[in-house]
């Protein structure tokens, strides 16, 4: 029996509402697979769970459980709201009760947070739960070294406060028996390459207490789940992807606002922006009693998106609805966000525009829709903020809502990018050198470095440590390699930013230290100038220190965003991999030193986008050591083009921006976390040559991950130029918010001219 479409709610009915809509996917409602609870499950804790209504678990949650509780290192890569949590904590009762003790890492304080709440709530005899992070006072971090059998914490607190003081957690580590990795997915990238080695000092620790925990991660579906949960954690993984929970239905639509009658740079059209065209569906939607959550990318933009819903509502004579929106993001008080989310739970607050904040680590049910204003990052972020609605079985709407962006745009025309495909597999390095060599410091102070360890922290090892002999960081002795200061080596690992030395972000007004950031990041955030956001408060740059490490602002609200400008030159250090196709180009991958230099930044309107105005800068040159993905076109087919009168330099500069914008459609990053540099005649190559390069000393895999999917990556670029309905080109295809040449020159028809040259022939992805 076919089971019948998800019902559309509301205005949504009707097909002629938004025209704006380019697809509509019906996902058909699953019932379930229900398995049986392990034989060795505590009696105590079946009895706490019938309490609560869960008197059998889904067949993905007992086979994992099972895996875990045999020895055997698990990965749950299962969709949002599966249940993922019950699936490690069945072991983890299990070892408990005999006397172990388990360590739990989330990305994020408020998951942690969640975690305990629901622990909490069981009231699981003899189970010591805690939360040890930055926000935990001395006296409760003493009683959870003593007395905690599951610590709740972040990598952030196990590399800085745990590993280096791994002695007064002895008893605790003597008798960890799981070590549960929450959210894996999150852990790529940069960040995912320290968490990886900080996994793999934490090993190295444990064996010292004769200890081999089992990992047990929770993932969103993922792209070959189990060889990026070992890539992690260094031990191999099984993977139980087979998703046993019930789902609703649910309608996924996907949206291209309007072209507007504005124009920006060259004149090219301007769209909708996102948040507008999200702040309109959310009125829509609230007056239809339609409880609904948009996730926006910015904490501004969820204001903006919170107040011109209001806005709509009022004009229209709906004052009580409009007080039933709201605005949820970073910077309000925990008071404020617990508030919130229970109004969004009752239904006393039909909107809530929030950032990611409530992607994941907070339990919502009840929600009828959601909006995602701009593209999440990833297949995985998008599943799982759709994935909050429809919480209570009932079927439910999910609105991607595309930017003004070449990504976005290829999504919108193209819906087989997004249904029926496996979601992105996580991309990390490890064994970056500007990674591992802090590790290796921090491994070193913690536990003399041997031999032995050579195969945990990888092939390159030696050669780091060589490296770090000759710097004076660390001193070679007989019995190993041992850390030469009084300092704490674990500092020298930023692993949540970039490296560099951080500048301090200071209220010119009061004095306050408003944060920081990395000093590379700085020439691009907090030049003078610069527009900066913190705690959802807007503030102007005074100036920059590079000297003193220190940005000056002050409290400002100007109608306008800034966009950093830069130009960039690039020399080829090294070819790794190279692969002739057959029309004759040649796409590469290695090393490359970039040099970088921030010349100046755009104003452009919070509304509409459109460009206000441009300043130069004059801040110094950057030098970026790193790897890159870049093609070259052969003398013939650069002669073709000559002939026909394509202009070679503004087609691969057009190319080099659509590139980049499409890249994140392969690889887990976003477009600021890489550059790319294009010219018609390079001084390495002596061709006309496209760079694409990862924004990170050493790299991050984000280009390495272009190379291996090449013809896909560009095949996708061509086809969003040639979708794209301008005819010049415009910021949803060919133009850069960061170009450092103001978009010039660019030729749309060139670059599908140079691009049909590349991929002539036949070729695999």
């Amino acid at each position: 029996m076919r089971r019948p479409e998800p019902v559309l709610p509301g205005v949504w009915r009707d097909d002629t509402r938004y025209p704006q809509v380019t697809h509509i996917e019906h996902v058909a409602r699953n019932g379930g697979v229900s398995g049986e609870w392990p034989a060795w499950t505590a009696p105590h804790l079946v009895g706490r769970l019938a309490d609560r209504g869960i008197v059998r678990p889904w067949s993905h949650q007992a086979e994992a459980a099972d895996l875990a509780r045999s020895g055997r290192d698990v990965i749950i890569a299962t969709g949002t709201a599966s249940g993922k949590s019950l699936a490690f904590l069945l072991p983890a009762v299990d070892a408990v009760d005999a006397g172990g003790t388990v360590l739990y890492l989330s990305p994020t304080k408020a998951l942690a947070q969640d975690q305990l709440r629901w622990i909490s709530d069981l009231a699981v005899p003899d189970m010591r739960a805690a939360v040890y992070d930055g926000d935990t006072s001395p006296e409760e971090r003493s009683w959870v070294r003593e007395h905690g059998n599951y610590v709740l914490t972040n990598p952030d607190m196990l590399h800085h406060g745990i590993l280096p003081r791994h002695g007064a957690w002895s008893r605790f580590l003597r008798r960890l028996r799981y070590v549960v990795v929450d959210e894996a997915h999150r852990y790529r990238g940069v960040f995912g390459s320290h968490v990886a080695q900080i996994l793999r000092r934490l090993r190295r620790v444990c064996a010292r207490y004769r200890s081999e925990p089992v990992f047990v991660l929770a993932s969103a579906t993922s792209g070959s789940p189990a060889e990026s949960a070992t890539r992690l954690t260094g031990v191999p993984v099984t993977a139980v992807s087979e998703d046993g929970s019930p789902r609703p239905g649910m309608s996924v639509a996907l949206v291209e606002p309007e072209l507007t009658d504005l124009t920006g740079e060259h004149g090219a059209p301007i769209r909708r922006t996102a948040p507008s065209q999200a702040a309109e569906m959310l009125a829509d939607l609230v007056r239809d009693g339609v409880r609904t959550l948009v996730f926006v990318r910015s904490r501004q933009g969820a204001e903006v998106v919170a107040l011109t819903a209001q806005r709509l509502l009022s004009e229209r004579g709906d004052h009580t609805l409009a007080g039933r929106v709201a605005a949820y993001r970073g910077g309000y008080l925990a008071s404020e966000r617990r508030e919130l989310e229970e109004a969004l739970r009752s239904g006393e607050l039909l909107g809530l525009a929030s950032t990611n904040a409530l992607e994941l680590g907070v339990d919502i049910s009840g929600l009828d829709a959601v909006l995602i204003a701009g593209w999440p990052g990833t297949l995985a972020s998008l599943w799982q903020q759709a994935g909050r609605a429809g919480r209570r079985g009932e079927d439910s709407l999910a609105v991607f809502i595309a930017r003004d962006d070449p990504l976005d745009t290829y999504l919108a025309h193209h819906p087989e990018a997004i249904f029926g495909r496996p979601v992105e597999a996580t991309v990390l390095d490890p064994e970056n050198p500007h990674i591992l060599g802090p590790h290796l410091c921090a491994a070193a102070q913690e536990l003399p470095i041997t031999k032995d360890d050579f195969a945990l922290f990888g092939g390159t090892t030696e050669e780091r440590l060589d490296e770090l002999v000759e710097r004076r960081l660390l001193r070679k002795r007989p019995r190993g390699w041992f850390w030469t200061s009084n300092e704490r080596a674990s500092d020298l690992a930023d692993i949540r930013g970039s490296g560099g030395s951080p500048v301090q972000i200071v209220d010119s007004e009061s004095g306050q230290l408003l944060g920081e950031v990395d000093e590379p990041a700085a020439h691009g955030t907090v030049h003078p100038g610069a527009v900066y956001l913190h705690q959802g408060s807007t503030y102007l740059v005074d100036s920059l220190d590079l000297d003193e490490g220190i940005a000056l602002v002050h409290s400002a609200e100007p109608p306008y965003s800034t966009w950093a400008r830069d130009t960039t030159d690039i020399t080829v250090r090294s070819v790794l991999r190279e692969e002739r196709w057959p029309s004759g180009a040649t796409v590469y991958f290695g090393e490359v030193q970039v040099v970088r230099q921030v010349v100046g930044f755009l104003r452009r309107d919070v509304r509409t986008g459109s460009v206000l105005g441009e300043q130069p800068l004059d801040l110094p040159e950057r030098t970026l050591d790193t790897r890159a993905v870049w093609w070259t076109l052969p003398a013939e087919g650069e002669a073709r083009l000559r002939g026909e009168d394509v202009g070679l330099l503004g087609a691969a500069h057009a190319a080099e921006h659509a590139a980049i914008g499409l890249l994140p459609l392969l690889a887990t990053c976003d477009r600021w976390d890489i550059g790319g540099v294009s010219t018609s005649v390079h001084g390495d190559t002596g061709r006309l040559t496209v760079f694409v390069y990862d924004g990170y000393e050493g790299g991050a895999g984000f280009a390495e991950r272009g190379y291996s999917a090449a013809r896909r990556w560009l095949s996708a670029t061509r086809a969003v130029i040639a979708d794209c309905e301008c005819e010049q080109g415009c910021p949803s295809c060919i133009q850069s918010p960061k170009c450092g040449t103001g978009n010039e020159p660019l030729s749309k028809a060139g670059a599908l001219r140079l691009l049909d040259e590349v991929l002539a022939g036949d070729g695999a992805d």
